[in-house]
């Protein structure tokens, strides 16, 4: 635990003193940076500046896409994000991108088992238990001589029933995004972020940590109203994982649906 604790502190403190130099050289660059005639060329596409946005994703499921072994998870997040303009021609435009989510849900399955006694006496035993990585059924039988020597047999199942929601927080201070053919107000766009998230307990199993490291690739399309509005519709790979600062680490890959309504300058 106290890993976990040093890890997480350590994490924050690093976010922290990225998002404070990055805010300096932001809002530190004088209102005339650019030439009167870059402002102009600018001013001919779709790329704004600096734009806020606030967004909602979701996925229903998770499976074993490429890293992660949990499956049966969803997870909702609510949050804000931050792009700054890099670079910009007629072919494309690079945008720095944070996001911010105060609120995050996940949600893991819980497990059930089934002892389906059959000596020495006919009994079944119910017992709801924590989440497990996979809900794929597991039956088998067993057979054992107990005190007395009265032999216990029968069959035990494992199985899901129910879900638990956590809450947490999460950050993603490094990102990229990448919008192709700026001039046209229905861009395709391409985008990728890392960060961390902290939850209240631990997910996606009790053996696993509260706080683990996320990254996600995607691709969807941004829909201008005007230059100074838009809304984004993309779809992402999404990992977490707390690489092995805790006893276990199954891992969560998530198709990721996310919906982001923008706006600046």
């Amino acid at each position: 635990m106290a890993k976990i604790e040093s890890a997480r502190s350590s994490a924050q403190r690093a976010v922290c003193r990225f998002l404070v130099l990055l805010m300096m050289t932001v809002w530190g660059q004088p209102s005339q940076a650019q030439p009167p005639a870059q402002d102009h060329a600018a001013n001919a596409y779709y790329a704004r500046r600096n734009t806020l946005g606030v967004f909602t994703a979701y996925s229903n499921d998770s499976s074993h896409i490429f890293l992660g072994l949990s499956e049966n998870r969803k997870l909702l997040d609510l949050g804000v994000s931050y792009s700054r303009r890099l670079w910009l021609n007629r072919v494309a435009s690079w945008q720095y991108d944070a996001e911010v989510l105060p609120v995050t849900l996940e949600s893991d399955p819980l497990s059930l088992y089934v002892d389906n006694q059959t000596s020495p006496s006919a009994e079944t035993f119910v017992t709801a238990n924590g989440p497990v990585v996979s809900c794929s059924p597991e039956t088998q039988s067993y057979s054992f001589v107990g005190e007395g020597g009265v032999t216990y047999s029968g069959t035990e199942t494992i199985s899901c029933r129910g879900r638990r929601w956590t809450v947490g927080e999460a950050m993603s201070p490094i990102g990229l995004q990448w919008n192709f053919l700026p001039a046209r107000k229905v861009q395709v766009f391409a985008d990728g972020h890392a960060g961390y998230m902290y939850s209240t307990q631990a997910i996606p199993i009790a053996m696993a940590g509260s706080f683990n490291f996320t990254f996600d690739a995607g691709a969807g399309i941004e829909i201008y109203r005007m230059k100074s509005r838009s809304v984004r519709v993309g779809f992402r790979y999404h990992h977490l994982s707390n690489d092995g600062t805790a006893f276990y680490n199954p891992g969560v890959d998530n198709g990721l649906f996310q919906v982001t309504y923008c706006f600046g300058r």
